[in-house]
């Protein structure tokens, strides 16, 4: 190579870091973590924002929830045009809706799909989930899950079930057909390590009937604030009986767990996919099953606003945001590898509330039957608004005629 050439090089590679995107958001992805944004609206996709998303915030990444949809579809006008369409199709509100998320989840997922062949299909992923009510039905999840899979027709289209007892023979018999999984509701460490020998037995079945394994993605959300919000109610109990020293410990116990929760998940992680089992998959292209941290925002205002992410950055994560939490990250988050950091605290933090009479366990059965219900009801919710605005715009095309 030329000394000229070199200097060229040299130049064109300084130009282009400068023209790079900046800002703590973007070096997330220098300590392996994506951000995923946790909202999806067909308004976004029309404007243009979730492409300015991709530009300017980083974005890899999107998931939808029951409660997300109720709350796009119930607003304005963005879905009318459709749902007149389907209205003369006699469809029921199920129906409705069901086209609604399929066209919104597979116009997203294009918008993605050029993140999802640079990284080689490691990212770039839309999620949507199956019906909640299937939540404690195997068989009706499995069929969910192919029916939006086959559905939408996107590789880079990841289907969410949660990780319910019953959801766990569902999350293999999908893997090992090959369709992508975001597994949802993790709040135990029990469960999540349930969830990635689910994944990892999905990942033997598809290599058992030949598939290929360098094809297939899968998350494993594990939720953060929610744990603070419940354990901290039940420390401010103990706290209002309690005087002197013990007073002190358990208010400085506040604000810990769900962190404290997490990082042991994240120790686990480790372990489980350094594993000879998971190692003979890798082999024949499997990837790891990456820990996705949802329910990032902050819910107590005396925390900083971006705690739930700053102690949760490093390799082979996902932090799935809301709105409110991408903007404070952009503007003012710290980034620094942290998920293995302090572990022998995080452990301590969690003996300290069960030495305090606080079991984790019963906090996060407690936590995943209400996410459970909290779903359930949003459906139920989205559907009669789904059907009141299904009736009038019937009632309009009737007038109209």
């Amino acid at each position: 190579m030329s000394e000229n050439r070199g200097k060229k090089q040299i130049k064109d590679a300084a130009q282009a870091a400068a023209k790079a995107p900046a800002g703590p958001l973007f070096d997330l992805l220098k300590e392996g973590q994506s951000v995923w944004y946790d909202n999806i609206a067909r308004g976004l996709i029309k404007d243009g924002s979730i492409q300015k998303l991709i530009d300017e915030s980083g974005v890899r990444g999107v998931t939808s929830n029951p409660t997300i949809f109720e709350k796009a579809i119930s607003a304005g006008d963005d879905y009318d045009a459709q749902i007149k369409e389907l209205i003369g199709q006699h469809k029921s509100a199920d129906e409705v809706f069901a086209a609604l998320a399929i066209k919104d989840i597979g116009d997203t997922a294009d918008i993605f799909r050029p993140i999802y062949d640079r990284s080689k299909g490691t990212d770039g992923f839309v999620s949507i989930e199956v019906s909640p009510t299937l939540a404690h039905e195997t068989a009706g999840t499995i069929r969910d899950a192919h029916y939006f899979a086959e559905a939408i027709k996107r590789p880079n289209v990841m289907i969410k079930i949660p990780a319910t007892p019953e959801g766990l023979p569902a999350i293999t018999e999908v893997i090992g057909s090959g369709i992508n999984v975001n597994v949802t509701l993790i709040f135990s460490l029990e469960a999540y390590e349930d969830v990635a020998n689910a994944y990892i037995a999905g990942l033997e079945k598809l290599a058992a009937s030949g598939g290929d394994l360098s094809k297939v993605a899968s998350v494993a959300s594990f939720f953060v604030s929610r744990v603070d919000t419940l354990v901290d109610k039940l420390l401010d109990e103990k706290i209002a009986s309690a005087d002197g020293d013990k007073k002190a410990e358990l208010e400085a116990l506040k604000g810990k767990a769900g962190i404290a929760n997490s990082k042991l998940a994240y120790e686990r992680f480790e372990r489980i996919f350094s594993t000879e089992r998971f190692k003979k998959l890798a082999a024949k292209g499997a990837k790891r099953q990456r820990v996705l941290w949802a329910s990032t925002s902050t819910k107590n205002p005396k925390y900083r606003d971006v705690m739930y992410v700053e102690e949760l950055i490093g390799p082979d994560t996902v932090d799935t945001m809301p709105p409110a939490t991408i903007i404070a990250f952009g503007d003012h988050g710290v980034v620094a590898r942290t998920v293995d950091k302090d572990v022998d605290q995080a452990h301590a933090a969690i003996d300290a509330l069960e030495k305090n009479g606080i079991s984790m366990e019963k906090v996060t059965g407690q936590l995943l039957n209400e996410g459970v219900k909290s779903f359930s009801d949003s459906f139920a919710k989205m559907l009669e608004g789904v059907e009141s605005k299904r009736q009038k715009l019937q009632k309009e095309l009737e007038v109209a005629r």
